[in-house]
C-alpha cells in the first residue's frame, strides 16, 4: 500500500478485526487518523467499481450524509477519515431506525451518474455437490448442510423468480448493523464499496429487517421495522408496493455469502485477504442454521408491511 499521502505515521498500522469480506487497519499520522481497507481481490463474487463508488461516496458526503470522509481509492485500497463511535446493536432504537430511513431517502435523491443498470446474480444450484465435498473433507457443519440441501435449492428458486416491482435506485446496498456506528445515539454509515443499483423494495426490506431483529429471527420488532419506513417517507421517499420482493435481496445475499464462505472453508487454507478462516466457518454455520429459518418466516415478514 502506498499511503504517503496520508502524512507521516506516528505509530504502526493496526489491524481491526471483524470484517466479513475485507481487512481493515487503523493508521494514525501527523494529519489525523484513517481507516485503511485492504480489498479482497482473490475470490470476490463480483468486481469492485472503485471509481464509481468513490464518486458516489463523495456526493453523499458533500450532501451531509453522516459517514466517514472518503479520502482516496485505488485498485486494492480504500481510505477514509477515521470516525469513532460504538457498534450499532440491533434491534436499534426507534429514533435510530427512523433516522436511517431518512438517510436512505436522501441517498436515493442524489443525482450521481452510474454507468450500468442493475444486473442480478443468478443463485447457485450446486448445494448437493457442496454438501458432498463438505462431508469428504470433514467440515464440522457438513451434516447440517446436507440436511438443508433441498431447502437451499428452494431458496435459490425463490430468489431467481421473485418479481421485483421497482423502481431501481442507486444506493448503499448493505446498510446492516455491522456497517453502522452509533455516535451520540445517531447513525454513521460505513462500508460503501458494494454500492450500486438495486430494486427499492429490496433495499428497504433488507435494511429495516436487519435493524429490527436480534441475532436470530425470534426477536423481530415490528415497530422498529416500521420506523425505518416512516423515516423514509418523512425524508421524501415513496414506498413500493408490499410483497415478497422486500425480502428477496436479503435472502439472496445471505445465500450467496454462505456459499462463498463454504468455498473458502473447503479450500482449507488461511487466505491472505478477506475474512479469517475461523470467521468463514462461523458464517457458514450461521447461514446453514439461520437462512432456512428466515425463509420459512417469509409470510410473517410480509405481514410487517401491512
Amino acid at each position: 500500500m502506498n499511503l504517503s499521502h496520508l502524512g507521516v505515521p506516528v505509530g504502526p498500522m493496526i489491524r481491526v478485526h471483524g470484517g466479513f469480506a475485507n481487512r481493515m487497519y487503523r493508521l494514525d499520522t501527523d494529519d489525523g487518523s484513517f481507516a485503511v481497507k485492504e480489498l479482497n481481490l482473490v475470490d470476490r463474487r463480483w468486481p469492485y467499481r472503485i471509481k464509481d463508488v468513490l464518486r458516489f461516496e463523495r456526493a453523499a458526503f458533500a450532501a451531509g450524509i453522516p459517514m466517514p470522509e472518503p479520502i482516496s481509492a485505488d485498485h486494492n485500497t480504500l481510505v477514509h477519515r477515521w470516525v469513532d463511535g460504538g457498534k450499532a446493536e440491533a434491534p436499534v432504537s426507534a429514533s435510530y431506525a427512523f433516522e436511517i430511513g431518512e438517510i436512505l431517502a436522501r441517498i436515493h435523491s442524489l443525482d450521481v451518474a452510474w454507468s450500468d443498470a442493475l444486473i442480478e446474480e443468478q443463485a447457485s444450484r450446486d448445494w448437493a455437490e457442496l454438501a458432498v465435498q463438505a462431508a469428504a473433507t470433514g467440515q464440522p457443519w457438513a451434516a447440517e448442510l446436507a440436511s438443508q440441501v433441498e431447502t437451499f435449492l428452494t431458496i435459490a428458486r425463490f430468489v431467481d423468480t421473485c418479481n421485483r416491482p421497482g423502481p431501481v435506485v442507486l444506493t448503499h446496498r448493505d446498510i446492516q448493523p455491522w456497517n453502522l456506528l452509533a455516535r451520540e445515539g445517531r447513525p454513521v454509515v460505513l462500508d460503501w464499496e458494494l454500492s450500486g443499483m438495486l430494486d427499492l423494495s429490496g433495499e428497504l426490506g433488507s435494511t429495516a429487517l436487519s435493524l429490527a431483529k436480534g441475532p436470530g429471527v425470534d426477536d423481530i420488532r415490528p415497530a422498529i421495522f416500521r420506523s425505518v419506513l416512516d423515516g423514509y417517507v418523512a425524508g421524501g421517499g415513496t414506498l413500493p408496493p408490499p410483497g415478497p420482493s422486500w425480502f428477496a435481496f436479503i435472502i439472496g445475499g445471505w445465500l450467496g455469502h454462505t456459499r462463498w464462505n463454504i468455498l473458502r472453508c473447503l479450500a482449507g487454507v488461511e487466505a491472505s485477504t478477506g475474512p479469517d478462516l475461523a470467521l468463514s466457518h462461523e458464517s457458514v454455520r450461521d447461514g446453514v442454521r439461520g437462512l432456512p429459518d428466515l425463509f420459512c418466516r417469509l409470510p410473517d415478514l410480509e405481514a410487517l408491511l401491512g
